[in-house]
C-alpha cells in the first residue's frame, strides 16, 4: 500500500483512493440531507449541479460497473427518500429571481 501520509494525490493506492472518495460522497449526501432548505435551483445557480445531477451521475456510475439501476433508485440514494416525497416535503416554488439567476448562470456557462 502507498504511504497514506504522502501528499501527492496521484500516488494513492487505488483501493484507498476509492475508500476516501466513497467517504467524501457519503459526507456530501449527509450534508445535503442536513440542508434540505437549500433548493436544487440554488445549487444549479451557484455550483452548476444539483441533487438531480448527482442522482444521474450515481446511476451512470452504477451502469458503468454493470449494475442495472433506474433513476428513481439513484434519487432515493441521493435524496434519502423518493423524489416525489422530497418535492412534496422540501421543494419550494422557484421565485422569478431564482429563475432569472438560473437563466444567467446557464447562459454564461
Amino acid at each position: 500500500m502507498t504511504n497514506p501520509n504522502n501528499s501527492d494525490p496521484n500516488d494513492l493506492d487505488p483501493n484507498l483512493q476509492t475508500r476516501i472518495e466513497a467517504a467524501a460522497f457519503r459526507r456530501l449526501l449527509a450534508h445535503f440531507d442536513e440542508r434540505k432548505d437549500v433548493q436544487n435551483i440554488d445549487l444549479m445557480i451557484l455550483a452548476g449541479f444539483c441533487r438531480n445531477c448527482l442522482s444521474k451521475w450515481y446511476k451512470s456510475a452504477a451502469e458503468d460497473l454493470q449494475v442495472n439501476m433506474d433513476l428513481e433508485t439513484a434519487r432515493q440514494r441521493v435524496y434519502g427518500m423518493t423524489y416525489d416525497e422530497w418535492k412534496s416535503n422540501h421543494q419550494a416554488e422557484a421565485t422569478p429571481e431564482q429563475l432569472a439567476a438560473l437563466e444567467r448562470a446557464t447562459r454564461d456557462s
